[in-house]
């Protein structure tokens, strides 16, 4: 962390107005997170970001540190509720000469914050309570918690070695000294255990069972559950014994998945013209991208992933894939709707269809309608009440 005093006397009035904003949007609900938002500089844990350009076509990324773009703009930036990309595809950025990337999937960042104390506030901490956090990113999150708590209450793990070692660093200049690991989440950390809290500032199929193991009766699990097309959404679980149930927020925050829990590169392969079985679809490929109906469609069909182009000069066409089973469906637009193809061990878009007919027969509820119980034998996303329409996550 930089000590100009310039910097600091700056950054401490950014700080401020950041918190007013969050506070004002509803984010930021109790004096003790506002204070840890006031003193922790972020700056000190995103001194150089990428911020995704402007212009049209392929997603470019631009790199922004202080000599790009000057101290004042910098600044401005870092203290602004966005979501700055700090790695790409699981590589370290060469910083000594920064060049906009394109083609390029984000592998770290610096959350915006106004999801980072939404989901602070919803942990519901005191002091006295210990915190697991699977995912220590830029370490800007862990920061809060060392403020809020003490850093010898706080143990956060990171998977990627190079982010973990800087996020170490940032730590230590800041003042703050949690129980840092590096290792795969999903196993959580035995040796601190049992926890009252854990919070994932990455994205799951399900909850690992270790979770279940270390975090003590009644404590909470917070994570975001995801597949491989899109998120689900945020969910609040309090565990009992070996189980764990609770609900989802009524927003859809999205995380970066796991990397240990990412899709396979191969999306599985195209279904030649004439494979499959056709018939007129009661709905059409906008549903994969609609807020409900896309989660429903998650829901029903959790290994599949999409995409949409041309087929031999016509139409452009939507191709639901389903790599592990190897099962597709094709949507093509007709002069009356739409028609899908469907071959393989599952019926992907009749499984995709049933889930949304059963979301509008219940109204067409929010995400907050829904909840989750988990156990060791099974996991379940349920409508309503857990007698209600279920469908499994991942295992």
């Amino acid at each position: 962390m930089t000590s100009e005093p310039g910097i600091e006397t700056a950054a401490a009035g950014l700080r401020q107005q950041l918190a007013d904003r969050l506070e004002k949007n509803g984010r930021l609900r109790s004096p003790e997170w506002r204070e840890a938002v006031e003193i922790v500089p972020r700056h000190a844990f995103v001194p150089r970001f990428y911020r995704e350009s402007d212009g049209l076509g392929v997603t470019t990324w631009e790199p922004v540190t202080q000599e790009i773009v000057g101290q004042e703009e910098w600044l401005r930036l870092v203290y602004s509720d966005e979501t700055w990309i700090t790695q790409f595809d699981g590589r370290d950025i060469d910083w000594s000469d920064p060049k906009p990337i394109s083609n390029a999937a984000p592998t770290s960042s610096s959350t915006l914050p106004s999801l980072v104390v939404r989901m602070l506030e919803d942990l519901d901490v005191h002091e006295g309570l210990r915190v697991l956090e699977i995912g220590t990113g830029t370490g800007y999150s862990t920061a809060l918690m060392c403020h809020r708590l003490g850093s010898e209450a706080v143990t956060s793990i990171e998977t990627d070695e190079g982010v973990a070692r800087r996020a170490r660093q940032a730590l230590a200049r800041s003042g703050c000294l949690p129980h840092l690991s590096v290792g795969d989440g999903r196993a959580g950390h035995l040796r601190g255990a049992p926890y009252d809290r854990l919070i994932a500032t990455c994205g799951f199929r399900s909850i690992p069972a270790a979770w279940l193991e270390q975090v003590r009766p009644g404590g909470v699990i917070l994570t975001t559950l995801r597949g491989w097309m899109r998120s689900l959404g945020l969910v609040k679980l309090i565990v009992t014994g070996d189980s764990a149930s609770g609900w989802f927020s009524e927003d859809e925050p999205s995380f970066m998945i796991a990397r240990q829990q990412d899709a396979p590169e191969s999306l599985g392969t195209i279904p030649g013209p004439d494979d499959g079985t056709q018939r007129r679809a009661a709905y059409g490929p906008e549903v994969l991208i609609s807020a409900g109906p896309g989660f429903m469609g998650q829901l029903a069909a959790p290994d599949a992933r999409f995409f949409a182009m041309p087929v031999d000069g016509g139409p452009v066409s939507t191709f639901v894939l389903d790599n592990p089973t190897g099962s597709f469906a094709v949507l093509s637009p007709t002069d009356n709707g739409w028609q899908v193809r469907q071959g393989g061990p599952r019926r992907l878009w009749d499984a995709i269809e049933s889930a949304v007919a059963t979301w509008e027969e219940y109204g067409s509820p929010s995400t907050a309608a829904f909840g989750v119980t988990v156990s060791r034998d099974a996991q379940v996303v349920w409508l309503g009440n857990p007698d209600g329409p279920q469908w499994p996550l991942p295992r």
